[in-house]
């Protein structure tokens, strides 16, 4: 196997859902480069490929399709924090979840609807209608928590995104 696909094959086996810029940045390699060696893994069956929310996400062919689109949200940041506070504390309101985290209740509720249709997490309406978040799968979802560590210009791009939020909720 040609070593920068190796190198590829190798990345993502330890960094699941690195998505497509990710996989440039951190390799060091040209756009092309990753580009080529990527089609070339995923026709080959070495890598699985999904695209999700604007991002191109590759993994390891073990993976399945529940576990591909779930990481795929894990890697952001607010949207794990989010699945943190329902897996350490359980079922909770909107409002609490917003408040733990520290973000906009408009912020959670983009999140949620997102982790809503990747199966993460239940949404129901109790009395009054009142709202109550909960992890669907908790012992998946942790295991899946387990095997995430975001890259810096995630994590960073993340906390702009809070930061914003911040900026505009006062």
């Amino acid at each position: 196997m040609h070593p920068q696909r190796q190198r590829i094959e190798t990345y993502v086996a330890e960094h699941p859902g690195a998505h497509f810029s990710e996989l440039s940045r951190e390799l060091d390699l040209a756009t092309g480069q990753v580009q080529y060696h990527v089609r070339k893994l995923v026709r080959g069956d070495a890598l699985a490929r999904k695209r999700l929310y604007g991002r191109t996400h590759f993994y390891p062919p073990s993976y399945d399709e529940w576990q591909r689109s779930a990481l795929a949200l894990l890697c952001r940041e607010t949207a794990r924090e989010i699945l943190f506070v329902l897996l350490e504390e359980g079922p909770a309101h909107p409002d609490d979840v917003a408040d733990d985290v520290g973000i906009a209740r408009a912020t959670v509720e983009y999140h949620v609807d997102r982790l809503r249709e990747q199966d993460l997490i239940d949404k129901e309406y109790g009395e009054g209608n009142r709202v109550t978040l909960s992890v669907s799968d908790p012992e998946a979802t942790a295991d899946l928590l387990a095997a995430i560590e975001p890259s810096l210009p995630d994590r960073l791009i993340d906390r702009f995104v809070v930061l914003v939020d911040d900026l505009f909720a006062d």
